[in-house]
């Protein structure tokens, strides 16, 4: 990789390079504005003029709850220029978390949409808030108590010029993402002004090999550190075109937009492929002509969903592993490289080892703990020194994801290290039962989970959705799915018992929220498993 200079902020790397260099190619493609980089370079110094003006200081916490969207980028780039560090949230959760979110980073400034604003605002209550910023806004406003209350166009300058930025180094904090909260609590990973340039260099070049000509799509929303990367600054860094969707994606939508606006490159989750799997088995015009590239992470991808992907589309989906942590991919499938059930191989620039409970490494087949050391490590969890010390081991960071790795160097994911069940005293991995269900014609998703019985054993329970058109069970479905999955598993992997549900839990993200499905079986009697 380049060598690291001295000083490196990242709004000039990402707005204020492209924008000097090709000031009139679009930045942004959207159903309601489109942009050219001199249009977001203009933006973000507008942005961090007025933060400035506000009284925003380097380190201070600027909170975004933006749907995708111009003012979205601008928000995040114009906190960056100034030396604060934007935090960027789920743009569709409720007031208790934006009351974590508020409680927990301490940020002063807040920038929400006028869609969001109602249910953020009783979080506003014993926050340390003092600049409530809403966009769109389409009443009035007023000024509060203790804190300023302003429409986004009263609150920007209209000609700040090029404002100039904070010198910043690379090795200090960039901007706060929180991590999904799969498992519980959502906490907030601290990133350093180099981790975009390093996922940029290894991943969006080294992996993918983004071009200028590219137009990147995301379904994943720009709060996610995947979703940052894939929609907003892996095209800015080759000086490509990305499409903001600013709705809840919903597969006929996409699918809609993907015809609409060609985009060459795309990011997803596999349960969202899942979904376009099944919008185009109904009928409906799936179009994937114009993508040269199908990526997928968040969760690992069934290869029963890669095999049907491919066989539908001719595109191999590129599964990865990454993290709010790492901040991307640190393993990934190669163009022309990708297998079935295989997250791929070792992202240049990273390194990656399968190690036992005592940190001891493990040979190729058996699975073990995922540790991975790269630049774009997080520097620290926000306000939470002991969990910080519990996932980092010197250069290492604890992914808390279980792997095996195969002859070839090929790196295959089993599960959570919370998901994992030893079942008879055999480690069963949930991905490949899932895998296994997913080939069931009756079957769209599945997710399965570990039970202790009354006597402390554990147990697996699969919880499914059926396919459009499947009669909802009631004449022994279950029994025939599980009969139908003993044909194709040993026995200790099989679940003991099958729940049907109309959707499964999920994070904004699109991950499984697991441990949502085993608080559901303790409620669940024994006797009925």
């Amino acid at each position: 990789m380049p060598p690291t200079p001295d000083l490196l902020n990242i709004a000039d790397e990402f707005i204020g390079k492209p924008a000097r260099e090709h000031p009139r190619k679009l930045a942004i493609l959207g159903d309601t504005r489109q942009a050219t980089y001199a249009d977001l370079a203009r933006d973000v110094n507008r942005v961090a003029q007025a933060l400035r003006d506000s009284g925003c200081r380097p380190g201070d916490r600027v909170l975004i709850a933006l749907p995708d969207s111009i003012e979205f980028v601008a928000a995040f780039f114009g906190a960056a220029k100034i030396g604060a560090l934007p935090v960027p949230v789920n743009s569709m959760a409720r007031a208790s978390d934006y009351r974590h979110y508020l409680t927990n980073s301490g940020a002063r400034f807040v920038l929400v949409h006028s869609s969001i604003y109602q249910e953020l605002q009783p979080a506003l209550s014993g926050s340390a808030a003092e600049y409530i910023i809403v966009v769109e806004s389409r009443g009035y406003v007023a000024t509060r108590p203790g804190r300023r209350i302003l429409t986004w166009e009263d609150w920007l300058p209209q000609n700040p010029g090029d404002v100039a930025s904070h010198a910043t180094a690379p090795d200090d904090p960039a901007f706060l993402l929180y991590t999904s909260g799969s498992g519980g609590a959502p906490r907030a990973a601290v990133h350093l002004h180099r981790g975009m340039m390093v996922t940029s260099q290894s991943f969006a070049q080294g992996v993918l090999g983004l071009r200028p000509d590219d137009v990147t799509f995301s379904v994943s929303k720009l709060y996610f550190a995947y979703g940052l990367g894939g929609g907003m600054y892996f095209p800015f860094f080759v000086c490509g075109s990305t499409v903001l969707f600013p709705d809840r994606p919903r597969a006929d939508l996409i699918a809609e937009v993907v015809v609409r606006r060609r985009p060459t490159v795309f990011f997803s989750v596999p349960t969202f492929y899942a979904a376009l799997l099944r919008e185009a088995e109904t009928g409906r015009a799936v179009d994937f002509s114009s993508v040269r590239l199908a990526v997928s992470a968040g969760e690992a991808l069934p290869a029963e969903i890669f095999t049907r992907f491919r066989n539908r589309f001719g595109l191999d989906i590129l599964d990865g592993i990454g993290s709010t942590e790492m901040l991307h991919m640190y393993i990934a499938t190669r163009p022309g490289q990708a297998r079935p059930g295989s997250c791929g191989v070792p992202v240049p620039g990273y390194k990656v080892k399968i190690v036992d409970d005592q940190g001891r490494e493990l040979p190729e087949g058996e699975i073990g703990n995922l540790w991975v050391s790269g630049a774009s490590r997080l520097a620290e969890y926000w306000n939470a020194p002991e969990v910080t010390r519990s996932r980092t081991h010197g250069e290492w960071f604890l992914t808390g994801d279980k792997l095996t790795r195969d002859s070839d160097g090929f790196y295959h994911y089993c599960g959570r290290a919370d998901d994992m069940m030893k079942v008879s005293g055999m480690w069963v991995s949930p991905a490949d039962v899932e895998n296994a269900l997913l080939a069931h014609p009756a079957v769209a998703e599945c997710a399965v989970v570990g039970h202790a019985d009354a006597l402390g054993l554990t147990r697996s329970v699969a919880y499914i959705v059926l396919r459009p058109g499947v009669q909802q069970p009631g004449g022994g479905l279950d029994s025939e799915i599980g009969s139908w999955l003993r044909t194709r598993l040993v026995g200790y992997k099989c679940p003991e018992a099958y729940h049907f549900l109309p959707e499964l839990p999920k994070t904004a993200t699109g991950k499984i929220q697991r441990y949502l499905l085993r608080a559901q079986l303790h409620r669940i009697p024994s006797g009925d498993l």
